[in-house]
């Protein structure tokens, strides 16, 4: 399993807009020059993001994004999620009938423990923790 861009940029974005608003909107001109992306794609992520309800838009001239929740509530599988989809690292975890040896697969328990480990793993990891330490992102 690998973590795209969308997942990778998505996390960047809104790092980016919890450390660098000071209580102000973050322009996406911004974010993009800061990430090394360009406005065009950061702007489609930032709509995931936003009907994901990780961050709201803030019209006008002074306009930008903020983030919606506090950092501490902001969990990095919701944003895994809202960028990437639901987490399952084999198809037959999300879609049982996808195979026909779904319901007597020995190695089904080995997925789901793992799946169920990484899930809770970036759970408990919070968008707080994950800029904690951070000055220049």
């Amino acid at each position: 399993m690998k973590v795209s861009t969308k997942g990778r940029y998505g996390l960047r974005i809104l790092i980016d807009i919890a450390v660098h608003s000071n209580g102000s909107p973050r322009m996406i001109k911004d974010i993009a020059q800061s990430q090394g992306i360009s406005s065009k794609y950061a702007g489609a992520l930032t709509l995931k993001l936003r009907n994901a309800g990780l961050i709201k838009s803030i019209r006008g001239v002074k306009g930008g994004y903020v983030l919606a929740r506090s950092p501490s509530s902001i969990s990095i599988l919701e944003v895994f999620e809202a960028m990437e989809g639901k987490l399952s690292i084999v198809d037959c975890l999300d879609s049982p009938g996808c195979c026909s040896r779904c319901g007597s697969c020995a190695a089904r328990n080995v997925w789901k423990a793992a799946n169920d480990s990484l899930k809770n793993s970036l759970g408990w990891m919070t968008l707080a923790s994950a800029i904690s330490g951070y000055e220049n992102v």
